[in-house]
């Protein structure tokens, strides 16, 4: 019987084979080999699964020969090694694929199968790998018969019932910057990610979740501040973050450290410190905005009115090394070409406050919240304006 079955059953990790010669077709056990070799191992099993994923999203998911089921990348967890340890090496080894192994999105607990022995199974993000290795990435010979990319919904449909629920979790988990917890590819009740909302809300009203669970399963939110500056002649004072896309601005501010019991007004404050240099109060409250991209956490922002900087002021601005490439102070005209449309919104809204003494403005994605929709579903003139500037710039490709 060979050290490590090297294609185990569909209920238990997949592996290697130790000891077998590079290059050389595995053997495959028979089903009463399989189930010796892990009637013999502890329990629980360990596996490590990988969510391998290329820049537009898409999942590599491995093909198997003929008539055995369609996989995600995975190993088990022998010895000593952790499952990071372990992933790292079934990928060398199965796909030739060197990648550090991202973190952890979800943690699998299945009931003993036919083999005897429960199954725990740790799955980790890896990638997006850069255009050229995604494109390259082919398996080792003696592995997998063939890889594929497909899209979320794709693989889905061609993994086996046991994993797709464990890959929609776990891309749940990631887009949600969370973790899922599931038992047999079902989210528990008390899982921060992967919860279905409907089921959620069953529970909650049922009175099924205990103190810690309702805290974990409840929808999370990012929170941040900004500062609208502007100089004594009017135009608006923007960073440019050392990360991220290059050629986007930003408002100077970042996310409050709500978990340290920190307040909107006082990481306006600390912000603009650390980025600029610059210890000033923030002025009144402008507006608060609120934003939804469907299966990610909502987005609030508090921004502040800064006041005008006048030359000694600009003069002192120090830029936060490794944060920040520089500033600008920029006419509002100039706001479509340097941030994104909601961020140009929500600016442009602000400074209409400030002008006006009005405020605070509740904003969703720039707009008021109060605006009526128009037909397409957006508010008002801001649906309108959009719409323009979209005809203009299609125009202009044309040309």
């Amino acid at each position: 019987m060979p050290d490590r079955p090297s294609a185990p059953p569909s209920d238990s990790p997949a592996g290697r084979t130790p000891g077998r010669a590079p290059g050389r077709a595995p053997v495959r056990p028979s089903p009463d080999e399989v189930r010796l070799y892990y009637a013999a191992r502890p329990s629980p099993l360990v596996a490590a699964t990988a969510i391998v994923l290329d820049p537009a999203g898409r999942v590599l998911v491995r093909e198997p020969s003929p008539g055995e089921d369609a996989e995600l990348p995975g190993t088990s967890v022998e010895d000593t090694q952790t499952p990071e340890e372990a992933l790292a090496r079934g990928l060398e080894e199965e796909l030739g694929l060197s990648a550090p192994i991202g973190r952890l999105l979800a943690v699998e607990s299945r009931r003993p199968g036919s083999l005897g022995r429960s199954l725990i199974s740790h799955v980790h993000l890896v990638g997006p790998l850069p255009p050229e290795r995604a494109g390259a990435l082919a398996p080792a010979e003696g592995g997998p018969a063939g890889v594929r990319w497909l899209a979320p919904e794709e693989a889905y449909a061609a993994l086996p019932a046991r994993l797709a629920p464990r890959l929609r979790a776990a891309l749940a988990a990631l887009y949600a910057g969370s973790l899922a917890h599931l038992v047999d590819g079902v989210p528990q009740p008390g899982s921060p990610a992967g919860l279905d909302p409907r089921r959620r809300t069953a529970l909650e009203h049922a009175g099924s979740f205990d103190a810690a669970s309702h805290r974990a399963a409840r929808p999370k939110a990012v929170t941040a501040a900004s500062v609208v500056f502007t100089d004594s002649a009017g135009r608006i004072l923007l960073v440019e973050p050392s990360y991220g896309n290059s050629g986007r601005w930003n408002l100077p501010g970042g996310g409050i450290d709500s978990d340290l019991g920190e307040t909107p007004r006082a990481a306006a404050r600390r912000e603009v410190r650390e980025e600029l240099g610059l210890d000033l109060a923030p002025g009144r409250l402008l507006g608060v905005n609120w934003a939804h991209k469907p299966g990610y956490p909502a987005r609030i922002r508090f921004l502040y009115d800064g006041g005008v900087l006048d030359e000694a002021a600009l003069a002192r601005i120090r830029l936060a090394p490794f944060e920040l490439l520089r500033w600008r102070a920029v006419p509002a005209g100039e706001l479509r070409a340097l941030v994104k449309p909601s961020l140009r919104r929500q600016i442009e809204a602000c400074l209409r406050a400030r002008a006006e003494g009005t405020g605070p403005l509740e904003l969703h994605a720039g707009r008021p919240a109060d605006a009526p929709p128009d037909k397409n579903g957006k508010n008002g003139k801001n649906g309108k304006r959009e719409r323009k500037e979209k005809k203009e710039k299609k125009t202009k490709g044309k040309r």
